[in-house]
């Protein structure tokens, strides 16, 4: 279906979830989803090649977050979130929530370092140009948390609350481009927190989870404030086609409703990847003490011995 006006005009039937998953394709995102996919892919099958693995749950990760994004934005949940607040809403989460968590778990950074060749001595290819960005200023500043915090905050309250939305809205590339801005801060929030790929900002176990839990409130806060309004609060959305037979502060509540309870999914889903790769990391780590202490005849059980025995003779 054509995007033409922007969805204030368009004469779509009451939402139902089979109408809203019926296919209808925007050819920028079939486009990025479909050479994300191709480069992934190419990516793996050149380890492969070379006798190198690739873990099955990072290629079952990516593609799902891919075709999340794909979900959202190449069905007639698109058109639909053009007239329907709360369908937008669902679209919002799911592009700057959940499909970047999954895309993140598929490790592609990794992949792409793995898989790119060397361009040689004295050479820059395109393997030395991503390891240059990924240890730039300007990746130390774009992944800290005095930075991705207030970006991920002020993308919900900055945008909802002013004319900014109504003004990107209006057009095809403006609603291109804030898609592509939701997707990009929820990978900017999310890559130092999940802590797969490599990164200028790496912090703790600990710290990855207090900056998850910075953020996400504000999310919770932002669908009580739509919940509660006794008045439809963007312009977008005020005057729906009666073709839908709905109610603008009904699906506004709807939409609140659905940003609150959708701040819970990422939480939990990083939560479980943060504690299962904590988990891992106290496996290797003491098994690199198992192998020092099989190689040096665990001398440092034995010193703690000797040191305990001297304290016990000063005693006596």
């Amino acid at each position: 279906m054509d995007h033409s006006g922007h969805g204030m005009n368009m004469d779509l039937p009451p939402f139902t979830l089979g109408r809203g998953l019926e296919l209808s394709v925007d050819p920028f995102f079939l486009t990025g989803c479909v050479l994300a996919l191709a480069l992934y892919g190419y990516g793996v099958v050149r380890l492969r090649r070379r006798g190198d693995g690739w873990p099955v749950n990072r290629i079952v990760f990516f593609v799902v977050g891919v075709l999340s994004i794909a979900l959202v934005m190449c069905t007639k949940l698109n058109d639909y979130g053009m007239v329907m607040f709360s369908v937008h809403m669902v679209q919002h989460m799911v592009i700057s929530m959940l499909s970047p968590i999954l895309l993140l778990l598929g490790a592609p950074v990794t992949l792409a370092l793995r898989a790119l060749p060397p361009a040689g001595r004295g050479r820059t290819g395109p393997r030395e140009l991503l390891l240059k960005l990924l240890h730039s200023r300007y990746m130390k500043i774009i992944s800290h948390p005095v930075f991705t915090i207030p970006l991920f905050i002020a993308s919900l309250y900055a945008l909802y609350f002013t004319p900014l939305f109504d003004f990107l809205m209006s057009s095809k590339p403006g609603h291109i481009g804030m898609m592509v801005h939701f997707l990009a801060v929820g990978l900017v929030f999310f890559w130092p927190i999940m802590g797969v790929d490599p990164g200028p900002h790496r912090p703790g176990y600990l710290m990855r989870m207090l900056e998850l839990f910075a953020g996400m409130p504000f999310h919770a806060f932002f669908g009580i404030a739509l919940m509660m309004a006794s008045t439809p609060m963007v312009e977008t959305y005020k005057n729906p086609p009666a073709s839908l037979g709905i109610d603008a502060l009904s699906d506004q509540n709807w939409a609140g409703g659905i940003a609150w309870a959708f701040s819970e999914i990422p939480s939990v889903l990083v939560l479980i990847a943060l504690v299962f790769q904590w988990y891992r990391s106290e496996q290797r780590t003491a098994r690199r003490t198992d192998r020092a202490a099989d190689r040096d005849g665990d001398k440092e059980l034995a010193a703690y011995n000797a040191y305990l025995a001297s304290l016990q003779a000063r005693g006596q």
